[in-house]
């Protein structure tokens, strides 16, 4: 067992990290949620840096926040990866990024800081997803699609190959998205 991690953030997203630590051998999960009495702030833990971290806030500019302030404390910050996601050999995945059941990423691509990799997502070969970007679940990027930092796109997107997608978007839910 990995013994105890943080979930920063104790509502939705943070209980489905909180499922991936459990089920990739983290025995201790404790939250922290600075909004709710009922869990530790992170001014309670925050001189205990000797214990990792995972994000588990889904909105993007508060998940960057998080990150920004627990770097800032020297957190170790973890990537969390569900055992059933398929990851080429060659792709490059950035630290703080959660992905979660049946997401697949093919060869070449590169996962920016701090990203969620929704359930049963798919990037396909080179593409390029941008820090603290959100993909729902089963959104589907074709090949050399980029994604800019702070995109949200929404649960059953479609975006065609080679679309570049700008910073701080909102893909709507269902969506085509075309050349850009």
């Amino acid at each position: 067992m990995k013994n105890k991690i943080y979930i920063y953030g104790a509502s939705g997203h943070g209980l489905v990290v909180a499922n991936i630590a459990k089920g990739i051998g983290y025995d201790e999960i404790i939250y922290i949620d600075d909004s709710n009495d009922d869990y530790a702030s992170f001014n309670d833990i925050k001189a205990n840096n000797h214990i990792p971290l995972a994000l588990g806030i889904g909105k993007n500019i508060i998940r960057k926040k998080i990150f920004d302030k627990a770097s800032r404390y020297n957190f170790k910050i973890e990537t969390l990866i569900h055992p059933t996601s398929v990851i080429g050999e060659d792709v490059k995945i950035g630290i703080g990024t959660i992905i979660m059941p049946n997401v697949v990423i093919n060869a070449s691509s590169q996962i920016g800081i701090g990203v969620i990799l929704n359930s049963s997502s798919v990037i396909e070969h080179e593409n390029i997803i941008g820090d603290f970007v959100h993909i729902s679940p089963n959104v589907s990027l074709a090949g050399n699609v980029s994604v800019g930092d702070l995109t949200h796109i929404g649960i059953g997107s479609a975006v065609i190959p080679g679309t570049n997608i700008g910073n701080n978007c909102i893909i709507g839910a269902g969506c085509t998205k075309r050349h850009t």
